[in-house]
């Protein structure tokens, strides 16, 4: 059953599987770079399989977050925190939901018309048989998808420092002590 009230702080496994959605998008985005120079067919099939791994685990730390955004909700914003500042926080926030969903089905569904098979967790992705067309207009969705994420990300971070440091509430520091939930009510 959904949380009708507003909880003082996310709880920890909120801010742990925060923090390894952040940590495995991050080094997704990297590896995702190398596919752009020159590689051998070997390096390209293995990199693609190392970029669905990541992808799969974040799949499933999405619906994990999810899961647990419906169930224990999100903490109260700070009374003093301007509507406008809320309601950005709560789409930006919602933003980043959608494109991570998009972001990791059209991997998935480029996978499945690229001319090779990508088998993470032993998951085949597609038959290999490849259909050109389908594949590159959905790559260009996912490449879409990567770049408005990494728009998101930067965002995200600008507020989540704005919040530390200039405006000094407890935004960010909630979210930074992953390891505990707070005990007081946000201000």
């Amino acid at each position: 059953m959904a949380s009708s009230q507003p909880s003082l702080d996310y709880s920890v496994a909120q801010k742990v599987i925060h923090w390894l959605m952040a940590t495995a998008i991050i080094l997704d985005l990297f590896i995702a770079q190398k596919f752009g120079d020159v590689m051998e067919r070997w390096d390209r099939v293995e990199s693609r399989v190392d970029h669905a791994t990541i992808g799969t685990v974040v799949l499933v730390l999405l619906v994990l977050r999810l899961i647990l955004r419906w169930k224990n909700g999100a903490p109260a914003y700070p009374a003093d925190m301007p509507p406008w500042q809320q309601s950005l926080a709560h789409l930006a926030h919602w933003a980043l939901y959608l494109l991570i969903g998009i972001l990791v089905a059209s991997g998935i569904a480029s996978a499945m018309y690229a001319d090779s098979v990508i088998n993470p967790f032993g998951i085949a992705y597609g038959d290999g048989t490849g259909a050109q067309d389908t594949f590159l207009f959905i790559r260009g969705i996912h490449e879409f998808a990567t770049n408005a994420i990494i728009a998101l990300i930067v965002v995200h971070v600008v507020a989540a420092l704005y919040h530390l440091i200039v405006v000094r509430d407890t935004i960010t520091q909630r979210m930074l002590t992953f390891w505990r939930r707070a005990k007081t009510p946000a201000t």
